[in-house]
């Protein structure tokens, strides 16, 4: 079953794509979390998480990247590394792709691309 969430997912590869990443995978899933989308950048192999976010009370779609979430993350990307050994040698990237709006703003808001949103030692 498609969700909303699925929806912001597919815009965001078209968009990356349009910017010239290549997806290598996308909802990776292991023990430790998912990743949403797995790309190459180039010589960089980059994890970016996306996030939906109506305005309102509560934080941005960017700002609920959560430390933990980061931490997650990273530990998942860990794990998908050691699954695809071909690409352990690539340098890395955390990225996240946020969409923010209300309404009908929502569904078609410009996402913001967080180049270097967080480090790789977040799991610590």
């Amino acid at each position: 079953m498609k969700t909303i969430g699925d929806g912001f997912e597919e815009r965001a590869v078209a968009w990356l794509q349009c910017r010239g990443l290549h997806v290598v995978a996308r909802n990776f899933r292991a023990r430790t979390g998912e990743i949403d989308i797995i790309a190459r950048d180039n010589t960089r192999l980059v994890f970016i998480e996306v996030r939906a976010r109506a305005r309102g009370r509560y934080a941005s779609a960017a700002a609920s990247v959560t430390r933990r979430k980061q931490q997650r993350i990273v530990r998942t990307a860990q794990l998908f590394l050691q699954c695809n050994p071909q690409l352990a040698h690539l340098p890395c990237r955390f990225d996240v792709v946020a969409f923010d709006g209300t309404g009908a703003e929502h569904c078609s808001a410009e996402p913001q691309w967080i180049r270097g949103a967080f480090s790789g030692q977040a799991a610590t």
